[in-house]
């Protein structure tokens, strides 16, 4: 009995995603084709230079932008920042420092603490347990 291994491949989408980058600003070769996992590590271990300006300059997809301003991606919808932004936005964003920002910021750190809580509180109980 032979085995053969098949070669995963991924949707353009898929690949963009793993990648941290927004799939419209790819190359057209890249959002045409199938990504195997090979070429996908390739691409992480080695990026090529479209794949480094975009990850430094943007656009971003959301859940970058979100990470980027510390805030949830809801926080970014409730904030109206619907699009993707691209590096010089966000650090505009930073330095106005808008209402909704400063709002959905703080709704993060109270959401990070809270988690922090939980945890410890978890590990409390399991230390007690055993």
């Amino acid at each position: 009995m032979t085995s053969h291994q098949s070669t995963q491949s991924m949707k353009p989408a898929t690949a963009a995603k793993k990648l941290g980058v927004y799939l419209e600003a790819t190359p057209a070769e890249f959002r045409e084709g199938v990504v195997t996992r090979a070429e996908l590590n390739a691409l992480q271990a080695d990026p090529p230079q479209w794949l480094r300006d975009l990850r430094r300059d943007g656009p971003h997809p959301r859940p970058v932008v979100a990470q980027k301003l510390g805030v949830s991606i809801a926080g970014l919808a409730r904030g109206g920042a619907t699009e993707p932004l691209t590096t010089e936005q966000i650090e505009a964003l930073k330095q106005e420092q808008p209402e909704w920002l400063v709002k959905e910021r703080a709704t993060q750190a109270e959401v990070r603490k809270e988690a922090a809580r939980v945890k410890k509180r978890n590990a409390e109980r399991e230390a007690q347990g055993s």
